[in-house]
């Protein structure tokens, strides 16, 4: 078996979860002197400098008036994942959320018999929770969940659902997402405090998405009814289909004012530590990434009781956990953490060491790294 790696990695190229662990994961495989592919549409948004080992492959668009609106993405990305995995002897195909990829990686897979190739997909969570759930596509997530050659999840939560929704026979490994905690650090820059709270106020943030199931509107109820009684700002990073109406509700809690929109940022590292408190109220969350994050800049997060989160939040020591329209209780959390510095910071601390603890970058890509050399010694064996 060669010591060095040569991994497929397809995924979506947008901040979401998946896209951010399968870019970091990419880079930290090339960091160790492996070869990272990523097969994908558009250049992933953490894919920023030149990395020796690291690889771009677009999958091509088809100009054909037919395909305008129905583009045939799928079958375009299993021709490039086995036009790369010949022209660069590609040992695994690693498959981020499983629809489309990886029916794509399975098509790809059959093109090249009798040349193997070794596919593992990992599962995130909405292509579990609800796009493989859709009846139009829950038997092609199961299949393609079932012919992948190894599989895993990023949460006991996600592996039990998948389970249960799919009846899956397919052993399925729990590996969880990670964090580089000498990124992610409790090193606040003055000057993006300043500038984000310039009188001095508490800082509460949220990240995400802003789609309905990340319950930005209760982000900023819950805002509301903390600013009434401590000086503070809502600091939203992200960018999506719920900004408008959670524009309207500030407005209608007269708080427009306090409530800063930054849109997509890159480098959330930066902006993570001038927060006070991180708020995730999501209605669903299969691990939270973002949650992690936060925790590793030391600050505590209070967010649901579903999920994947009580997996990485542990409830009164690095955090706090609430149903996830339980206003009411997040006002009061947060007021509490607002109020008790002492408390605030402890717990802060408590977060980070657990994030270094148990998500730590380095910790979890070597078992990414055990896993593909069990898989191609499987094949060679």
């Amino acid at each position: 078996m060669s010591e060095t790696l040569r991994v497929g990695m397809v995924c979506y190229p947008t901040p979401g979860g998946s896209g951010v662990v399968a870019t970091e994961l990419g880079m930290s495989l090339a960091a160790r002197g492996h070869e990272a592919h990523f097969i994908t549409s558009s250049h992933p948004s953490r894919l920023r400098a030149y990395e020796p080992g690291v690889f771009l492959h677009k999958v091509d668009s088809v100009d054909y008036p037919l395909f305008q609106q129905h583009s045939p993405y799928a079958l375009g990305l299993a021709v490039k994942i086995r036009e790369v995995a010949v022209q660069h002897d590609l040992d695994v195909i690693h498959a981020h959320y499983a629809i489309p990829h990886a029916a794509s990686a399975y098509l790809a897979r059959e093109m090249l018999r009798p040349r193997p190739l070794r596919t593992m997909t990992t599962l995130h969570g909405t292509d579990i929770t609800l796009v493989g759930a859709l009846p139009s596509y829950h038997e092609m997530t199961r299949f393609s969940i079932e012919h992948s050659d190894h599989v895993t999840a990023v949460s006991e939560f996600l592996r039990e659902a998948t389970r249960r929704e799919f009846r899956t026979e397919r052993p399925i490994e729990v590996i969880p997402n990670f964090v580089d905690t000498s990124t992610f650090r409790p090193d606040c820059r003055p000057r993006i405090r300043e500038r984000l709270a310039p009188a001095g106020e508490r800082v509460i943030m949220h990240v995400s998405n802003f789609r309905p199931v990340k319950n930005l509107l209760v982000v900023v109820d819950v805002f509301a009814g903390v600013a009434a009684d401590i000086p503070s700002r809502l600091v939203l990073v992200g960018d999506g289909p719920d900004r408008d109406r959670a524009e309207r509700r500030a407005r209608e809690h007269g708080v427009a004012d306090r409530v800063v929109f930054l849109g997509d940022q890159e480098y959330v590292a930066d902006l993570l530590p001038a927060a006070d408190v991180f708020l995730l109220p999501s209605g669903h969350e299969s691990f939270g990434l973002a949650a992690l994050e936060a925790m590793a800049c030391g600050v505590p997060v209070v967010g649901s009781r579903i999920g994947g989160l009580p997996e990485v939040i542990v409830d009164g020591e690095t955090g706090f956990l609430c149903d996830p329209d339980d206003v009411a209780c997040m006002r009061q959390l947060v007021r509490d953490l607002l109020t008790d510095e002492i408390r605030r910071r402890d717990m802060g601390r408590r977060a980070r060491e657990r994030a270094q603890r148990h998500f730590e970058r380095d910790r979890i890509v070597e078992r990414y790294i055990d896993a593909y050399r069990r898989l191609i010694a499987e094949e060679s064996g």
